[in-house]
């Protein structure tokens, strides 16, 4: 059975037991979280998209740790105008194992 979820403002095709790396959310190494916003669940030919949620679906996954994503270069100029900004960006990530898919 796959879902596809929404957090973070962008989308995630999931599966039970996969492992997978969202933009930053609350809690400790270890704790259960149940995310809500599903937007399609299926198996198979059995497919069930929501308008915008499945209602009743919830999606549970433990969070395996925190991390931080690449150091992102972001370098502005205009070009005849000796104006340069050059600055950087890290993302903070949650990294999640989905444990159950469940539909009400």
């Amino acid at each position: 059975m796959f879902a596809v979820i929404k957090t973070g403002g962008k989308q995630y095709k999931v599966v039970e037991n996969e492992v997978i790396t969202v933009e930053r959310l609350e809690g400790e190494a270890g704790a259960s979280l149940s995310l809500d916003q599903v937007l399609m669940v299926g198996e198979g030919e059995n497919v069930t998209i929501g308008a915008p949620t499945v209602a009743g679906a919830t999606v549970t996954a433990e969070i395996v740790g925190q991390a931080r994503g690449p150091k992102l270069i972001v370098f502005k100029k205009r070009r005849r105008q000796n104006s340069r900004r050059k600055n950087g960006h890290r993302q903070d990530l949650t990294v999640l194992k989905i444990t159950s898919i469940a539909v009400a």
